[in-house]
């Protein structure tokens, strides 16, 4: 028998979003995606407002602090407008995450060490309202110290790297990396998190990492849904990460 915590499952349904704004309707709704999730098990809720607002709109974040039912991540830019909208709607939490204009999705993590000055006032401010602050970061442990001096009470690892590996050594490897960091973190007392390109085949090593306490999957829960529902995809990701903690 397993003595690792149990694994939180945040659902991110930004996808949901982005077939919405392909015709600009009013449907699918991410709301009712972020419902579903809950009765499916989810613990938490993410969507990622743009700057360019290519998926979700700031009423989605009005609406889903509102009526989804399960906490609330809003993961953003590090900017003012965003720290503002954040204080007006406070979710339980904020992740900072780096943002380019031109980018798919986000493409890897926060470079804290070189923007300390520009993220320790938001942190402070944001954490100040109540609002649980965590950094998307790589799994580098040269960004530690200057993680820490921000006051974000957690990390959320980029597991890119983990998920585009093109054969089963070059996975290993980032499995390794990740796994240190995770256990570094945790020592310093931050709450470790981990996600991006996560699916089905690849989420279970990642969640048999005993300091990894949540991961935030979105794209590919989206995608299953298509084919067997929201709950039902939310489903099977969240008793894949169970298993691997048993």
């Amino acid at each position: 028998m397993s003595n690792n915590a149990a694994i939180r499952l945040g659902v991110n349904v930004d996808h949901v979003a982005t077939v919405r704004q392909a015709r600009g309707t009013n449907y699918p709704d991410p709301l009712e995606a972020a419902k579903l999730s809950a009765l499916a098990g989810a613990h938490s809720i993410t969507i990622h407002l743009r700057e360019d607002r290519r998926h979700i709109q700031d009423h989605d974040v009005e609406r889903m602090r509102a009526g989804c039912g399960i906490p609330v991540n809003l993961e953003m830019a590090a900017t003012a407008e965003m720290v503002k909208i954040a204080l007006a709607n406070k979710p339980e939490f904020v992740c900072f995450v780096p943002e380019k204009r031109q980018e798919l999705t986000t493409e890897g993590g926060l470079d804290v060490a070189g923007n300390l000055a520009h993220l320790v006032p938001m942190c402070k401010q944001l954490e100040k309202a109540g609002i649980a602050v965590s950094l998307f970061v790589d799994a580098d442990s040269n960004q530690l110290a200057a993680i820490l001096e921000t006051g974000a009470r957690n990390i959320e690892i980029h597991t890119g790297a983990y998920a585009d590996a093109e054969n089963k050594q070059e996975a290993e490897r980032e499995l390794i990396r990740i796994a240190k960091f995770a256990a570094l973190a945790k020592e310093a007392g931050l709450g470790v998190h981990a996600g991006h390109g996560l699916t089905l085949e690849n989420v279970a090593a990642v969640a048999a990492i005993s300091q990894i306490t949540e991961l935030n999957i979105g794209h590919s829960i989206i995608a299953r849904a298509l084919m067997v529902g929201m709950r039902a995809a939310v489903a099977e990701m969240l008793a894949i990460m169970t298993k691997a903690r048993t």
